[in-house]
């Protein structure tokens, strides 16, 4: 088996890593105190303007044909100077992806090079609601055909950058009286559309330059044109580009992990106490090796989900696997790099604190933990039932 990256991934890494610290990092805490939108839409701009917005699109379309695992060293890298800026490319890809995987030709050629260039700052991928989170199938919001036209009405929560999203992928109930799941449509809503609603920003325990918000439908009218893929369709495209949302979340979790330890190694190779460095102390040496090797564990699930998936082989246990375990790992290292910092960890001035909030989330959206095991266990046991 070869770990070895590309010549191409290995600059797509770079290029990542030279962006995050040159044009992320100076902005994160800004952006983490509510303010620098401005500079965060201008960031976006120019990751679109570097190839970062179509990842795995093709080049027709203004897509950069890297494939997922440049998509995860690249979520990575950004992630480890400003998660906010790491989940909106991430979703804006996903975006991308679904249109590029199930869109018309129109469709395609409309929307893509937009995502592509930055001519739309971001895509939105409006699926969850209040009653519908983890368990997606059960949505309301619904799409009633009239003439050629369709008209949403419903609404969808904790929608990432809709407050500047160009484009909305959106799933809807098209029969109400099919089972549980086989009666939902995915259709495309530009933004400004009549009857599509931004609603209230979320106020969020952490990523707080990524806008979080509620978005409405109100007698949103529509063309049948905006519908891709085949009518009551739906729920199979959003379980099957979810899957590829939880690499990119998966990476983004690790690359906060792996940031937040590089500081922590940093200071307890310099902090001294009872005489001697933080870090030639046995104990907090055992705290590094744990972290170290879940860290190291959660990059070669990522890299194997990614590696299944440019294979076109089944990836979806992998890509929950690597989810559920990169993001319980970034839980654990966020952490332990605030402790070994001690009472500095704490303070605000210092970003271990926004790495545990900003890591707090990852176990949460694109699939809780609970389901990813749900997920795994169902593969898993698939042969024997």
């Amino acid at each position: 088996m070869q770990f070895a990256l590309s010549e191409e991934q290995e600059m797509i890494r770079d290029v990542a890593a030279k962006l995050a610290a040159d044009r992320l990092e100076p902005l994160a805490e800004k952006l983490d105190q509510g303010g620098g939108r401005d500079e965060f839409l201008k960031n976006l701009k120019e990751m679109a303007e570097n190839g970062f917005m179509g990842l795995n699109v093709g080049a027709e379309y203004g897509g950069t044909e890297a494939g997922t695992i440049s998509f995860s060293l690249a979520i990575t890298e950004l992630s480890r100077a400003c998660a906010s800026t790491a989940v909106t490319t991430s979703v804006t890809n996903m975006v991308a992806e679904v249109i590029q995987a199930v869109g018309s030709d129109e469709q395609k050629n409309e929307y893509l090079p937009k995502l592509c260039d930055g001519t739309y700052s971001a895509g939105g991928f409006c699926l969850t609601e209040s009653g519908a989170g983890s368990d997606p199938a059960g949505m309301k919001t619904s799409a009633i055909k009239d003439g050629d036209d369709y008209i949403l009405n419903g609404s969808k929560l904790y929608i990432t950058s809709a407050e500047f999203a160009g484009i909305f992928v959106v799933w809807a109930v098209t029969d109400k009286d099919a089972r549980k799941g086989k009666g939902i449509s995915c259709f495309l809503v530009p933004a400004g559309t009549p009857g599509l609603i931004i609603g209230k920003a979320e106020k969020k325990m952490g990523q707080h330059g990524s806008a979080t918000n509620e978005v409405h439908f109100e007698n949103c009218r529509i063309p049948a044109s905006a519908m891709m893929g085949k009518e009551n369709d739906g729920f199979r495209i959003a379980v099957g580009e979810l899957a590829g949302g939880r690499i990119g979340i998966g990476s983004l979790a690790l690359g906060l992990g792996l940031e937040a330890m590089h500081r922590a190694k940093a200071y307890i190779m310099e902090r001294e106490q009872f005489g001697t460095k933080l870090g030639n102390m046995q104990g907090l040496q055992w705290m590094i090796a744990d972290v170290e090797t879940e860290l190291e564990a959660a990059r070669l699930l990522l890299m194997q989900a990614a590696w299944l998936k440019d294979e076109g082989k089944p990836f979806a246990k992998a890509a929950s696997m690597a989810k559920l375990h990169a993001t319980e790992a970034a839980q654990k290292a966020t952490y332990t790099a605030l402790q070994l910092h001690g009472g500095t960890g704490y303070i605000k001035e210092y970003p271990l604190e926004r790495y545990a909030r900003d890591a707090r989330i990852t176990t949460i959206y694109e699939g809780t933990s609970e389901v990813q095991r749900l997920i795994i266990a169902r593969e898993a046991l698939a042969d024997y039932r």
